[in-house]
């Protein structure tokens, strides 16, 4: 094994045949358009407030559609809170037990996210399937006022989530049930408009059931990602053949091999490598030259690879860099 000597200008930790460069050219911080506490903090007042009107209003007129809209909107709250306490968690430093500080607990409120919105979902279906055996009276007038509120409140709260949601998993999750629920308020208008025209107390529950079964639909993919998350997946929109290309083809470079890249959060991404290189260790330059362009071309701004070359006997020497 062979020790090499890195940028003093750098923290670096020295072990026995290995060497340690963290480099700080890539950004750790709040991705542009990231809403603030302010922001979080306007939506679940506002979806709060609404929840509890919205279930008012949907046992005075008896409308399940009313209840199913604001059973959504209260997992929104909860998706909202999750997301919320996950971004100030995820902005913790680094400890001596949590060396990559909290960042993976955006990773488990998107999962616990997906999971309470499913739950939801069940209770809503159940009660929908028992409106169908079990028709009530229902006042259309109320439905369409409320839902029209709706509408209004939940267009509003995306707003402030529409530039976050391009980066951030649990933004993009709170940001398209907010969206979704001012689609489902429209349809409520819908039926509300129908049921005042017809009197036809099944296009409440049917209502409902579409806007359960839309949520699902809508909701599959969100679960499935931050499953895959939480599995430590390669992340979405990261070709892992096309990032062994490019290592494979930088200047003395023969092979990559143990190559993984893996989601630290729902923002920051991870790699480490392998690098073969019988040419000698290349040098600090090369290797946050690398980093740069890794960040920059593939989104990964957390690299480490471990420098490979070739004695005259044949024996690897490493060198390792966390760049």
């Amino acid at each position: 094994m062979q020790k090499r000597p890195m940028d003093a200008a750098h923290d670096h930790h020295h072990h026995a045949g290995h060497v340690h460069g963290h480099g700080h050219s890539h950004g750790h911080g709040h991705a542009h358009g990231t809403p603030g506490g302010a922001s979080f903090a306007i939506a679940v007042g506002l979806n709060l407030v609404f929840v509890v009107a919205e279930v008012a209003a949907g046992l005075i007129s008896g409308s399940m559609a009313l209840i199913a809209d604001a059973g959504h909107n209260l997992s929104d709250v909860l998706s909202l809170l999750l997301a919320w306490g996950a971004s100030v968690l995820s902005a913790r430093p680094p400890s001596e037990r949590f060396t990559y500080g909290l960042k993976s607990s955006s990773i488990l409120a998107a999962i616990a996210n997906a999971a309470l919105l499913w739950v939801a979902l069940g209770a809503i279906l159940v009660e929908t399937l028992r409106r169908f055996t079990d028709p009530a009276p229902i006042e259309g007038g109320t439905m369409i006022i409320v839902a029209a509120i709706g509408i209004l409140i939940n267009g509003a709260s995306a707003l402030l989530f529409a530039a976050g949601s391009k980066t951030d998993l649990n933004l993009r999750a709170a940001f398209l049930h907010l969206l979704a629920d001012a689609a489902v308020s429209a349809g409520v208008v819908v039926a509300g408009i129908g049921i005042m025209l017809t009197g036809a107390g099944w296009i409440d529950p049917v209502t409902s059931l579409v806007i359960t079964l839309v949520i699902a639909w809508g909701s599959w993919g969100l679960l499935r990602e931050a499953v895959r998350m939480g599995l430590l997946a390669v992340p979405e929109g990261i070709d892992q053949a096309k990032v062994r290309l490019f290592l494979e083809s930088q200047p003395g470079v023969t092979a990559v091999h143990d190559l993984h890249i893996w989601p630290m959060s729902t923002t920051e991404n991870a790699i480490t490598a392998h690098l073969v290189m019988p040419g000698g260790f290349p040098g600090d330059r090369f290797l946050h030259d690398l980093a740069h362009r890794l960040e920059h071309d593939f989104g990964i701004g957390h690299p480490t690879f471990q420098v490979e070359t070739l004695s005259d006997t044949g024996c690897a020497l490493e060198s390792e860099a966390v760049v």
